[in-house]
Formats: C-alpha cells, structure tokens, sequence
C-alpha cells in the first residue's frame, strides 16, 4: 500500500503543474451521445433509462484477460464465476437468460441459454470492443425477449475507410500482455486496409491462461477456505487422489482461447453502405473448477473429469446502412447466421465411463430498424425476426477399451427449434424545452418446438409444442429544470419466454438432483419503475442516484417434482430426487445505485459507485430470497491522466451475504461458501498506462495488492490472489 499512496501522490503534485491536454481514458461527459442501445442516436442527457458506459481507452487501459473480467471490474455489475475460463453478469439480481447480451445489435442469447451461469461473454474478444454499454433495467420493449434486469451491448471496432482514417491506406495495432498470477500470456494483432470506397478489417487474437492462484492471506476475520489439497490423477487407467504441492494455486483451472475477425465495409453511395461482419471464437477444453472440488458421500473427490469441451461461436452479419429511404428516414438491416457448438464432458472417479453431451445451435435473424426525426421528435420502428435450432447427442466411451454406446441427451434429441417474430415503435420528444418523453412498445409472437426421439426415461410425451403471444412497453419522463439538474423515470414492462433449456431438458443440476421436462410453463414477466436524480457541474462534478423497484410475476422456479408419480428416479447410477422448472408465484426486487464523479484537480478524477438490491419469492413455501441477488458492492478510485501516463488507484469492495439470506433453490451455490455465507471484502489495485514514445503504449499494474483470499458471491472458484501485469500496444 505504501507504493500505491507513494505513486498518488507523485500523481497529485504534477497535476498541480500539469498544463497538457489529458488524453482521458475516464470523463465527466453531460451530453455524451448513446447510438446503439438506444437504436438511435440519444444524448444521455435526454434518455431516461440508466445506461452506463465503458470506453475503448479504459477497455484498453484496465487490461482485463477476458470481456467478463471486463465488466466485473467496471463496479456498476458483479460477475458469478464457475470457472477460470468463464464468467456470469449479474444485473439488478437477473442473471444469465434473464439480462441479454447483444454483440454488434445481434442477440447472443439462444435457445439454450440457462437460467443459472453462463460463460458467453469470454467469446467476444475484447481487444476488438469499441465500446460496451450496460442498459439497466427492463430492455424487451427494444431488443424482446430475456431482457429483465437489462442488456449488455458490446459494440466491436469497424473496418474505416480512408476518410475515416487519417487517410492512412494501412494502419493496426499489436499487443501483448503477461500476467503472474496465472502465467497468462496474450498476443494480439490487427489490421485495417482503407481506400475511399472500401475498407477491411483483419484480427487475430491468442490467449493462454494456465491455473490460476488464488489469494493467501486470510480475509481479514472470515474463514479461510477453497484451497486445492488434493486433485484427480489418472495413471495407466487407474483415478488417484494426488496431494497438490501448492494448495493455493486452482489445479486444472488452466485453458487456451483463440480468436478472429473479418470486416468488410462498402459504401455505394454517400448515403448507402455495406458491410460484412464476421466473428469466430473457439478455446480448448475449459475444465469445470468446482465441479472438480465437489465431494462424494465417503469424503473423496467425486470427478475424475468434468469440462466444457470447445466452446465455439461464429457469427456473419451482413448491414446495410441507407441514409434516405424515404421522406428522411434512415434504415438499418441486419440479416445475421450464428452458428454455436458445446458440449460437457464428465466421468465419476474410479468410473472407466466417459460421458459426453454436445449441443449445436443454429441461429438466423433479420433485424430492421428505421429511424426519422419529426419536427423535434425522433420516431424509430422495426422488426425482428429469429428462428434457432438445436441439434443435441450424447454418447458415452469405456476409456479402458473404447467402446461408445448412446447416451441420454442434456435436449430431446430429435428436431428442436424456436421462433419468434417480434415489431417494435418508440418515439421521444419534447413537452418543453426542459421536459422530454419518450413511450415505445412492442408485440410479437414466439413458437416453441421439441421432439424426443429416444426416450431414455419413459417420459409421458415425446413431443412439447408452445405458442406465447409477446408485449412490453415502456413510458419515461426527463426533466432538466436547470444545466446542473436531471430528473429521470421511467415505467417498463419485460418479458422472458420458456426456451428449450426451461422446458425441455434433463439436467443432473447438482449431486443427486435430477432436473425433467414440464412442458406447462408460461413467460415470466416484470414491471419496473425507476426514478433517477443526476446532479451536475459542467465537466467537473456527477452525482447519479437511481432507486428502483421491480415486480415479477410467473417467475421460473427449480422445485420438486413428481416425475411418472415418483419423486426420485435413477440417473447415472445415482438415486437422485426429481426436480422441475415451474411457475411459482410473484416476486419483487428492489434497490439503488449510486455513481460519483469529481474532478479534484484537472488532472486527478475521483469515481465511486455503490449498488444495493435486494429480492423476495411468495409462493405457496411462503416468502424467501430470490436467487442471484448479489451483496452491495462498489467502485472507489482515483485516476491520474495526462499526456505521458494514465494512473488508477482502486478499491473493489463487497457486502457480506448471510446464509439465511441465500435462496433455496440452490442457484446461490452455498455449498461453494464458507460456512457462514458470502464473506465481505475488498481489494486495492493499482494501473498504469505510459506513453514512452508516440504510437506506443507500456500498461503495467498490480491487482489484489494485499493477496487477499475472497471469492465472488455464488461462484465456485477462488477469485485471482495478487497479481502483476505487463503490456505493450504499438499501433501504426
């Protein structure tokens, strides 16, 4: 610590000297202008949903190994973790198929995204993100379905062209990164090739992370625990249980990601463009870390193997882009293909059975908007159209002599496919000069359907088949009564609808819990009311508070369940009790968030955040937690920028999460805490950037100073014990 207060204040006494131009990566920015989120351009001055933003410079400069990392570190949102290699947003309690995640205004959530953690967000490459912004709160009514407790918009770099680009021809950036804490090691490189009607786009990204090691100093009173003593060794077909020689460092936590992109652009006419998007993210085997730790009855490790084979992505978007369809009015088509691969790989110990599950998805969309400014107003209007397929086998091999047998499926194993065909209208104006408003809604229509093939469990139907009828809307006020003052609500209504995941898969969720297929379910939905106060002073000072309460209606609960009239059945040799999704009762969330900027001296910017939630279940149990809903946590920090060097100073903190406070469903993963709860902590971190000589940047840092032992609240890995961190960026 005595270093990080020794570099702050260098940092203060030249800021009180400092006459340059700040190259900031951070800025107090009172009428910044939000295109994407929004499906138009919007001065957040004028928006009345809470929007927070990441730019490329502090992508850059926090210099995180994946885009989850990313967001965790940015304090507005926590991130569950089950695994080195993955990461869950969690947003105003909603986690996983409840937030959507949009790539480039493509949706990323399927027909098999689950309700409990999910890691999709490691496979958008964030060396390529030009921007990333957080939407909190309700977002069906612009993007449909799955977005309850918001959206994440990750926008990546575009290929420019010579008018765009300083009229370079050829221009790029290499980078490279190491860090200690888990031998990472990164290499990046890119290109961009520019005439002045055309433009390419060319990336390649290489990452190796090896096992991480977690804190070893005792978080202050709380109980120490998720040391690695011992793991699985197989030796000539025989599991061994081998003491680890460092307890301390996560054994198979370690795995490999690659990445690609390739961006066309063409602009036809001054006022139409196009462009061709294509993204490709594949890894290695990602082991399942806790699923690795867990014991069975007689004390031993109960897996001798449990990964994620090669998670892969690949995503074409063609866009077309017209200025002046008619009458003014701008339009934006995306016709887009995903295409998504899977799988799970397990085998008890002592076990010669290797169980294998893969699932191929399939996703085409198209997707217009079109956009005209009347008088002051802004209307936009639109479609969406996607239709996903799954495709799902199993199969399992003797690892002593080969041989492969079929095996129950995670998905019905015949045809499995959704869609949805969804239209949106929003307008926004002005009452007055100082009060706007903006009222948008949406309708649509959604089919669901599934086909067992081999019924491996005798289940009562072979087929499931659901048609839901979709809506939201959306109504908010802004009130800018003086240049130093916003006022802000907003009334929003969302929806999530059943996927294949919520009704049609067999799922051993944890040991000796089975979950079966319910084909009864209904949407769940929510009505949000937000209610916002930003103070402001020029570019010096911003003090947001936003306070919100949610209800929810039909939620989507795991529960016990009679399956063919019996409440536990076989499943891989295990007596396991028989367990649903289902509709159970309402829920409501409610709490606030808080963000402080100040600009202390030119140089030398203050920032804090603070969020808050809390969330109750009623149902025929009675009243208990809702799952996913985080600890208080924050951001307290300060920054130091100029033209030589960026520095930031940092503490992340979290709230202590009692067990009585975890859910009962078991999506909280209590058994991966300590045995009172979610412990409290906070780490202090210390980043640097320097611009040495032009065109090249040197990053530098140390994360989790103190090395301290914590894990985020609901994962089951440890967080990174300290570390430090070099990097260099030379672009051209």
């Amino acid at each position: 610590m005595k270093i990080a207060f020794s570099i702050l204040f260098c940092c203060l006494y030249l800021s009180c000297f400092s006459q340059t131009k700040i190259d900031s990566i951070k800025a107090i920015k009172l009428d910044e202008i939000l295109v994407n989120p929004a499906r138009h351009f919007q001065s957040k001055r004028t928006t009345s949903q809470q929007i927070e933003s990441i730019s490329k410079k502090e992508i850059e400069f926090q210099n995180m190994p994946t885009t989850a990392d990313l967001l965790a570190s940015s304090g507005k949102l926590t991130v569950q973790k089950s695994q080195q290699g993955g990461g869950s947003p969690v947003i105003r309690g909603f986690e996983a198929s409840r937030i959507l995640l949009l790539v480039d205004g493509v949706r990323m959530n399927n027909l098999i995204y689950r309700s409990g953690h999910l890691q999709n967000s490691i496979t958008v490459d964030r060396n390529m993100l030009e921007k990333v912004d957080v939407l909190f709160g309700p977002s069906s009514t612009i993007y449909g379905s799955d977005a309850l407790g918001g959206a994440i918009y990750l926008q990546t770099k575009g290929a420019k062209l010579l008018s765009q680009n300083g009229n370079k021809k050829l221009s790029g950036a290499a980078i490279s990164n190491y860090s200690t804490v888990n031998q990472g090691k990164s290499v990046h490189v890119d290109f961009n090739f520019a005439s002045e009607r055309w433009a390419s786009l060319s990336s390649v990204t290489l990452n190796e992370f090896r096992d991480l090691k977690m804190g070893k100093k005792r978080n202050g009173s709380n109980a120490f625990f998720g040391t690695r003593p011992f793991y699985v060794e197989t030796v000539d077909g025989v599991d061994q249980e081998v003491a680890n020689n460092d307890k301390y460092v996560q054994k198979f936590s370690g795995y490999k990601q690659y990445d690609l992109m390739q961006k066309f652009v063409f602009q036809q006419k001054e006022s139409t463009t196009h462009s061709l998007n294509l993204q490709y993210s594949t890894t290695s085997d990602i082991p399942r870390y806790d699923r690795l730790t867990d014991l069975s009855s007689n004390g031993t490790l109960r897996s001798a193997v449990w990964k994620y084979g090669p998670q892969k992505r690949f995503l074409s978007i063609y866009k077309l882009t017209k200025d002046d369809v008619f009458q003014r009015t701008k339009m934006n088509v995306n016709i887009s293909y995903q295409n998504v691969e899977e799988s799970r790989i397990n085998r008890n110990f002592g076990s010669t059975k290797l169980n294998s599950r893969i699932e191929k998805v399939s996703v085409l969309a198209l997707t217009a908007d079109f956009n005209i400014k009347i008088n002051d107003g802004q209307l936009t209007y639109g479609v969406d159209i996607y239709r996903d397929g799954l495709q799902s086998t199993a199969f399992q091999e003797n690892i002593s002599t080969g041989a492969q047998v079929d095996l129950d499926t995670r998905y019905p194993d015949g045809a499995n496919s959704t869609f949805r065909a969804e239209a949106f209208v929003s307008f926004t104006d002005n009452f007055t000069q100082e009060l706007s408003y903006s009222v948008s809604a949406r309708a649509g229509y959604t089919t669901l359907k599934s086909k067992i093939d081999t019924n491996f469990f005798n289940l009562p139907f072979t087929s499931i088949e659901q048609q839901n009828a979709t809506y939201s809307g959306a109504f908010g006020l802004v009130n800018n009564p003086t240049k130093n003052l916003k006022l802000a609500f907003n009334l929003a209504s969302a929806y999530r609808v059943p996927n294949i995941d919520d009704l049609a898969k067999i799922f051993e969720s944890a040991p000796g819990t089975i979950i079966v297929p319910n084909e009864n379910l209904k949407p769940e939905k929510t009505v949000t009311a937000d209610l916002s106060i930003t103070l402001w002073e020029r570019s010096r000072f911003q003090f947001e508070n936003v306070f919100f309460i949610t209800k929810l209606f039909d939620p989507i609960r795991t529960d016990k369940f009679t399956f063919n009239g019996q409440s536990t059945i076989e499943y891989e040799g295990e007596t396991s009790v028989v367990f649903a999704n289902q509709n159970q009762g309402k829920g409501h969330l409610a709490g606030f968030m808080s963000v402080v900027k100040a600009q202390i001296l030119k140089a030398l910017l203050f920032e804090g955040s603070f969020n808050f939630t809390q969330g109750r279940i009623h149902n025929a149990d009675g009243i208990s937690p809702l799952d996913h809903i985080s600890p208080m946590y924050g951001k307290v920090g300060l920054t130091y920028q100029s033209k030589i060097a960026n520095v930031e100073a940092y503490m992340l903190y979290n709230g202590k999460k009692d067990v009585d406070e975890y859910s009962p469903s078991g999506e909280d993963n209590l058994q991966y805490a300590s045995p009172d709860g979610a412990p409290s902590w906070q780490t202090y971190n210390l980043k640097a950037a320097f611009f040495p000589i032009k065109n090249t940047t040197l990053f530098a840092g140390v994360e989790n100073i103190l090395d301290i032992q914590y894990r985020t609240f609901s994962s089951g890995i440890n967080a990174p014990g300290r570390n430090f961190y070099l990097g260099v960026k030379y672009q051209f």
